[in-house]
């Protein structure tokens, strides 16, 4: 059931280790919201949710001019 719709339309992907959420949990947050998930990083992708040890889909995103969030303002976005 969704909560609301604050994220539809917005696709996130996840890199690194979330310190307060797993991924699944992050996952279930943005899906609740009406956001979308993906597993890689496009010209699609809106947010991508940055934790430690951000892998390569951190440079892909810099590379396509995705908006890179760490995981405080990805929970500022959750709980706006």
């Amino acid at each position: 059931k969704l909560i609301s719709r604050k994220l539809e339309g917005k696709t996130f992907v996840l890199t690194g280790t979330l310190d307060n959420l797993t991924r699944d949990e992050a996952k279930q947050k943005i899906r609740l919201l009406g956001g979308d998930v993906s597993s890689s990083v496009s010209k699609q992708t809106n947010y991508l949710v940055a934790g430690e040890s951000a892998g390569s889909k951190l440079e892909k995103a810099e590379k396509l001019n995705v908006k890179i969030i760490d995981e405080k303002e990805f929970l500022g976005l959750l709980d706006k």
